[in-house]
């Protein structure tokens, strides 16, 4: 996953919109899951990951890369 490439958001199993958008930027972020954490959020148990921002139509979108699928690679 590098800048340029164009990226859809994973199809959620229950279903859900399929966008397509450009990948503008990767940075390090964390993220609290609390389906698998729990509801009480401790930022210092997790590190940062890679999130990737997406620019859908005019907007920017902060993306977890976990949740995002490369279409087409730039070169």
């Amino acid at each position: 996953m590098k800048v340029g490439d164009l990226v859809m958001v994973k199809r959620h199993p229950k279903g859900g919109l399929v966008r397509t958008g450009v990948l503008v930027d990767v940075i390090q972020k964390k993220c609290w899951r609390t389906t698998q954490l729990g509801h009480s959020v401790d930022w210092n148990k997790i590190d940062p990951e890679p999130h990737g921002i997406v620019m859908f139509d005019d907007n920017l979108l902060t993306i977890p890369a976990t949740d995002i699928e490369v279409i087409n690679e730039s070169r």
